[in-house]
């Protein structure tokens, strides 16, 4: 009996230390309409458990992609793929433009990653993470993934055109938007019902600080724009 409890304090004390040295990250939540959470993490798109992982990429270079920081270590964790769908030519990364698969088992913990073009670099703009925002709710509804995490990789990829926080801002307000378009489509009986539960936003050391705060200031300024849509149905037909 000696000897077993022995053991047990020994791993309660090993499991203590692997904690104190393996801290959570850092992580910001924020309640969003229709029950939304959304959340900003001090993390990378090859760490979370998300149900639909989604990064952005630039239009393929034919000199070459950057790839440092979180998108280096996402292709490497996902043995390369991202790099030769690139250079292949067969995920070119226009704007708007998606690919969807499920990674290696033991790869990344997300079941299902997408990335979603954001076009040729020199016409990056807040308008182009906004198409990216309406493109992910309306992905994430369509695959019925409750899970959302989105890493715009922008600096990753070597652009600093954009203000990270501004960025991120700009995503997660058009992911609400459409989000409650989603839902006003589902309460009239015109699509099937289903919830996103979470949203992370991925965001590194750098950043995380001011992301959030211009993430819950988009939150806060979308639920009140949201207040004034229109009510009425969007068909007058009756939905059998």
């Amino acid at each position: 009996m000696r000897n077993i409890l022995a053991v047990a304090a020994l791993l309660l004390t090993c499991a203590a230390a692997f904690a104190a040295d393996n801290p959570a990250p850092a992580e910001k939540t924020f309640d969003a309409p229709r029950g939304l959470k959304v959340s900003v993490k001090m993390a990378g798109p090859y760490s979370e458990p998300a149900d639909l992982q989604i990064i952005c990429l630039f239009k393929h270079k034919p000199s070459g992609d950057i790839y440092q920081g979180a998108a280096k270590d996402t292709d490497q964790h996902l043995h390369g793929l991202l790099a030769a769908l690139r250079n292949r030519e067969e995920f070119v990364g226009e704007l708007g433009e998606t690919i969807l698969f499920t990674p290696v088992a033991g790869s990344i913990p997300a079941k299902r990653f997408m990335v979603i073009g954001l076009g040729d670099e020199k016409d990056l703009s807040l308008d182009s993470l906004r198409e990216v925002g309406r493109i992910a709710a309306r992905e994430a509804v369509r695959l019925q993934a409750k899970h959302v995490a989105w890493a715009p990789v922008i600096r990753d990829e070597g652009n600093t055109t954009i203000d990270v926080g501004e960025g991120d801002r700009a995503f997660i307000e058009q992911v609400i938007s459409a989000y409650d378009t989603e839902k006003r489509l589902q309460e009239q009986g015109l699509a099937p019902a289903f919830s996103i539960e979470d949203v992370v936003i991925e965001a590194g050391p750098a950043y995380f600080e001011e992301a959030s705060k211009q993430v819950e200031e988009g939150i806060e300024s979308k639920a009140a724009e949201l207040g004034q849509r229109s009510a009425a149905p969007f068909t007058s037909a009756t939905v059998q």
